[in-house]
């Protein structure tokens, strides 16, 4: 039978199930395969905090979206195109964020009176298909026995029913996978090489993957193909990669380009485990990790690693931070490179596990006792994470400070396409061991200064100890200037603290100017923004731009010092927006360091912000500017930038 095969620019696809239906898997498959094939892609994997919630509730849907598209794209997509939904649960926690005309494949296998009553449903709406007012109704809707054509497909090996249901994900991919043309090797790999122990299981998935395209195949229920091409990218190697993973790398690429050794510790805390997992795989790069009893223990351990001579880490998120921080002002004091990755996640207190923010900014850029400045630097998108991961090692190394790197669960989780760098084309980073003076016979050594400080960084010798020559005192007490003796006198500790900040602000004379992407030069409103709100800006600008109207867009990756020229930039426009997943933090910061009106974009729903509403937001604010009539609804599907 022929089917038709329809061209498609992007497509956005979430696949929606209990939270034991496989759904990050499935998603993570279908991304892996989009990746082989070449399209550009954004995913936004969403899963509730416990381990396993209710079977068939709506706090217990686990979804995957990604999209994928033949051009650059930013976002993983406001509203999916398709949604794969296994069972009412997951067509009733999903159905408000589909727009008009999207398809609907629904697994009616799980549709029993049961499951609709956990869900909230009075009835079956797909009893009502075709009806008058049916809720369904504005959707194109493909009932599927999802489950029983996979238990059929799979008999022959031998599974319990039970057994032989869990592959119906599989049937879903392979159907997904037909209808979307993407390659099946990669997939049929992957399950041969996961499931090797267990041959039933391993025959099973694959078969129900292989059922799931010849369905697509043979059945009339699915007449169109779809055809995404690749995505025209710069050349090199490229693999698909997520937040984490790359920020992993980031620090191990760090070892490696200062000669340091890399000394994790980490107590494991959702969204930030996988760092732990992952670094723990590279003992072969000098990579230590250790998995302390608690927070506390972790960052101790760190510092104690620094002091050492290696470059201490701690991994964590937003309550983590507030136990390490008694252990950053030591560090703060005793002046050794320290990098603190907080994975941020929906607070106060324990929160939204699982859920993104970016609401630790004051209290990584204030969170501690006393007058204690710490450098802030923060990844953009998930491939970001590695060179943010890079560059937060340079400035503790060379300023001798601890540093704050701020991700959020959206990256840490979310993947992209990352192009893999050459290793000789990063920065070196040079720790400048101190080393005891030469001393001519019969001479005595002169005393060593622990707290002299290098004229252009303002950074104190880095002393490792056991040392010869290059005993020192250390500890949280005050230090003298110079020869870092406990001090208790006035003067001193008010030079001292001011010293310290301003090694921190000399990190700002180290850093590249800003990149200002205002392309007319013309624009009156500037757009101001940092860490993953990234996406969902460039996609916002996009869209206004694409409307016909002037805004400029500013990324910060250096929250703390600013870069030297983000005043001036301000000056430059008539009105800045900052939208931010918290309620205003860098406006705060921004308002109380440059007197600059910044009118703040704010949610924090734990996802991330939508490409289109903040497009209405900023065509609202160059209305304003520019005493025009700003009109952003598109024309066509087409128009819909992400």
């Amino acid at each position: 039978m022929s089917k038709q095969v329809k061209q498609l620019d992007r497509v956005i696809i979430r696949f929606a199930g209990d939270s034991g239906d496989g759904m990050q898997l499935t998603g993570d498959r279908f991304t892996q395969e989009s990746a082989v094939f070449g399209n550009d892609l954004v995913t936004l994997p969403n899963f509730p905090a416990e381990i396993r919630a209710p079977q068939g509730t709506i706090p217990g849907v686990s979804s995957f979206q990604v999209h994928f598209a033949d051009h650059d794209i930013l976002t993983a997509g406001d509203a999916p195109d398709v949604l794969v939904a296994m069972n009412p649960a997951a067509l009733k926690a999903n159905l408000g964020d589909l727009p008009k005309g999207a398809t609907i494949i629904v697994d009616t296998h799980d549709f029993t009176a049961r499951n609709l009553q956990k869900a909230g449903y009075d009835a079956n709406p797909l009893d009502a298909l075709g009806d008058a007012g049916s809720q369904l109704g504005e959707f194109a809707v493909q009932p599927v026995d999802l489950t029983g054509m996979t238990i059929e497909a799979v008999k022959e090996f031998g599974l319990s029913r039970k057994d032989a249901a869990r592959a119906k994900n599989m049937f879903a991919l392979g159907l997904l996978s037909w209808m979307y043309g993407r390659p099946t090797e990669p997939t049929e790999a992957f399950l041969a090489k996961r499931f090797a122990k267990v041959p039933a299981i391993r025959d099973a998935n694959i078969t129900a993957f292989k059922s799931g395209w010849n369905f697509g195949e043979t059945t009339e229920t699915f007449a169109v193909q779809y055809e995404i091409k690749p995505a025209p990218m710069a050349p090199g190697t490229y693999r698909n990669i997520t937040g984490n993973l790359a920020l992993s790398y980031g620090l191990v690429a760090a070892g490696v380009r200062s000669g340091l050794p890399v000394f994790l510790g980490s107590y494991p805390i959702t969204p930030a485990s996988d760092i732990l997992h992952e670094l723990s795989k590279h003992k072969a790069f000098g990579v230590t990790t250790f998995q302390a009893e608690d927070e506390i223990a972790g960052i101790g351990s760190a510092l104690g690693a620094s002091f050492a001579g290696q470059l201490g880490v701690t991994t964590t998120s937003g309550p983590g931070v507030a136990l390490k921080t008694e252990t950053i002002g030591l560090a703060v004091m005793t002046e050794l490179p320290l990098l603190i990755v907080n994975v941020q996640r929906g607070g106060p207190s324990t929160g939204l596990p699982t859920k993104t923010e970016q609401a630790d900014l004051l209290q990584a850029v204030f969170g501690r006792n006393g007058e204690a400045p710490v450098p802030v630097v923060a990844p953009q998108s998930p491939g970001d994470c590695f060179d943010a991961a890079v560059e937060a090692a340079r400035i503790a190394i060379t300023y001798r400070t601890p540093v704050f790197l701020l991700s959020d669960g959206y990256l840490a989780n979310g993947s992209e396409p990352w192009r893999i760098p050459d290793v000789d084309d990063l920065p070196t980073i040079e720790p400048g061991f101190a080393e005891a003076p030469a001393v001519a016979e019969g001479e005595t050594a002169p005393a060593f200064r622990p707290y002299e400080r290098d004229e252009a960084t303002l950074a104190r010798p880095w002393a490792i100890p056991g040392t010869a020559g290059l005993e020192h005192r250390i500890g949280g007490l005050e230090k003298g200037d110079g020869h870092g003796n406990i001090s208790y006198d006035p003067a001193n500790h008010d030079h001292m603290v001011r010293t310290r900040q301003a090694k921190i602000d000399r990190i700002a004379d180290s850093l590249p100017p800003l990149v200002v992407d205002d392309p007319s030069g013309e624009a009156k409103v500037l757009v101001l923004g940092w860490g993953s709100t990234y996406g969902p800006i460039g996609a916002g600008v996009r869209r206004v731009r694409k409307a016909g109207f002037n805004v400029a867009q500013v990324h910060l990756r250096h929250l703390n010092p600013f870069p030297n020229d983000l005043g001036e930039i301000l000056r430059r426009y008539d009105k800045v927006l900052v939208p931010e997943m918290n309620l205003g933090q860098l406006s705060l910061l921004l308002r109380a360091k440059y007197l600059v009106d910044a009118q703040g974009y704010n949610q924090v729903r734990g996802l991330p912000l939508k490409a289109a509403d903040l497009a209405q937001a900023i065509g609202e604010l160059v209305a304003q500017a520019e005493g025009v009539a700003v009109d952003l609804t598109p024309t066509s599907s087409k128009e819909t930038v992400q």
